[in-house]
């Protein structure tokens, strides 16, 4: 949903007008689509056409492309009475390169691509978080010149925004005690962004005392989460991050926002969208350049995201958010795809 570093190529593709025949978002399912015909409509990584729950007229074979799991279908339908064919050829790494080719007089398939990509802007940006938020949950001790060259190696790929570390108590993070020694030891990589998170107004000074440029702090739109997981209130976060970023801004640093918990919580349940308006909208007044909305136990779904990312951006606008799904459910994907639109 913000800039980005390297095209997509969807600006190759037509426009469109309408979302009606949005259906489902799966890999390789169907579900019927209305009616007792036996017709279905089918979603299958990018398409949608339709086919016939009858094995007498329906030839499906399918194989697996070894890249990301797309797949080439071939289809026989009988449409209006005729038989049609469907074809498409895709290589994932070059979606620009994508073909669409239809072979029905009645059905325009490339209609129905321009459908799904419309509104997909032609850059993005990726903010890897892996060296944090990947490495923060293992159990065995990563060492320190094992992050290092992590680090190295997705700034060798192109990409400018690499969260590096937290600067938390080691009693709760054991794994990133060494936080100053990785940031010390990045302090050349000026061509890319390596913010870290920080909890506190003390953990921002190490931060800053490490070399640290960039920082990231963390509210959550469940009140139950943020007692449980930093220990106090949504309003006591506020509190807490407030001098955090008036040092920040002193010093011009750039400050990232997260907010957990934005479609649901493991104690609340369902989370309201105007919760998670309200907790962005106050990051954003506070003076984070970026929102970063987290899925945080997955269980986002395109529907449930468009509900919040549309109260979340009546408050903060849409350049700066971010997006962050966890494929809990096989969900990640959509959600992107939705929020992209």
């Amino acid at each position: 949903m913000s800039s980005l570093e390297e095209p997509l190529g969807m600006d190759k593709l037509p426009s469109l007008s309408t979302m009606d025949l949005f259906h489902r978002f799966s890999s390789n399912g169907c579900s019927t689509s209305g009616g007792d015909s036996g017709v279905e409509r089918c979603w299958v990584e990018g398409n949608t056409s339709t086919s016939s729950n009858d094995d007498d007229d329906e030839e499906d074979f399918e194989y697996a492309q070894r890249v990301f799991g797309w797949r080439h279908h071939a289809r026989d339908m009988p449409q209006n009475g005729n038989r049609a064919s469907y074809g498409n050829q895709c290589n994932s790494r070059h979606l620009a390169s994508c073909q669409h080719n239809s072979y029905c007089n009645d059905v325009g398939l490339q209609n129905i691509t321009n459908m799904i990509f419309k509104g997909i802007p032609k850059y993005v940006k990726i903010v890897e978080v892996g060296a944090r938020d990947g490495l923060q949950n293992e159990k065995n001790m990563v060492p320190t010149s094992v992050k290092i060259e992590l680090i190295r190696r997705l700034v060798s790929t192109g990409l400018s925004v690499v969260e590096a570390t937290a600067f938390v108590s080691p009693k709760w993070v054991p794994q990133l005690a060494d936080a100053r020694e990785v940031v010390e030891a990045l302090k050349n990589l000026d061509t890319t962004r390596l913010p870290v998170l920080v909890p506190n107004l003390k953990g921002f000074e190490a931060a800053v005392a490490a070399g640290a440029k960039e920082i990231a702090i963390f509210a959550s739109a469940s009140e139950s989460f943020s007692k449980s997981n930093i220990n106090c209130t949504i309003d006591e976060s506020f509190s807490r991050y407030r001098p955090v970023v008036h040092a920040a801004t002193k010093l011009n640093i750039r400050i990232r926002g997260y907010v957990s918990c934005v479609i649901g919580c493991p104690v609340e349940g369902m989370i309201s969208p105007l919760k998670v308006a309200h907790v962005a909208k106050e990051l954003h007044d506070m003076g984070c350049s970026e929102i970063s909305l987290g899925d945080t136990i997955g269980i986002g779904t395109p529907g449930t995201v468009i509900s919040m990312l549309g109260a979340v951006m009546s408050a903060v606008p849409a350049e700066k958010l971010a997006v962050h799904f966890h494929d809990t459910y096989g969900q990640s994907l959509p959600n992107i795809l939705v929020s992209l639109q």
